[in-house]
């Protein structure tokens, strides 16, 4: 069975690819008036944003599996609240970018203020995703290292030979 600390950094990486390229596609629909950038930006931005859920959900249940004691414990609730600020700033932005749309009412300053709260998003998921390295890399944090020093062998029939 899978071990449930595996899956969040399993589906991380998706929301994050596809809230920044569909950031990119606003960005440039922006200068560029095709219809396809401003739509690839919208679909991009409401796939990403079930994406940041799914991580959200995901990564309570990894800090489920980790024993928090000092510094570890202030990276993870650290990344926990960041977390936390950027789910409901892409569901802002997803929402607010469908009303919009729905309402036909996404040109002009209504446009600009939606790219915005995207943009707020975008700087708050890559603030996420560096407390989240940190967590990794600097904290070792959901890392189990095997450095041969188990009391149990690996394979038990390799020893029983003799």
């Amino acid at each position: 069975m899978i071990d449930t600390t595996h899956i969040h950094p399993m589906i991380v990486h998706f929301p994050i690819a596809l809230l920044f390229v569909g950031f990119l596609s606003d960005f440039i629909s922006l200068f560029y008036k095709k219809e396809f950038f401003s739509k690839t930006g919208l679909y991009l931005l409401i796939l990403g944003t079930l994406g940041v859920i799914t991580a959200f959900y995901t990564g309570n249940l990894a800090g489920d599996g980790i024993s928090e004691t000092g510094a570890l414990k202030q990276a993870l609730e650290t990344h926990e609240d960041a977390a936390t600020l950027t789910l409901w700033i892409m569901l802002s932005a997803a929402l607010l970018r469908i009303a919009f749309v729905w309402m036909k009412k996404y040109s002009g300053a209504f446009k600009y203020l939606a790219f915005f709260v995207f943009l707020v998003g975008i700087l708050s998921l890559a603030r996420t995703g560096f407390y989240g390295g940190e967590l990794v890399y600097k904290h070792a944090a959901g890392v189990r290292l095997n450095l041969g020093l188990d009391s149990t062998p690996e394979n038990p029939q390799k020893e029983n030979k003799d």
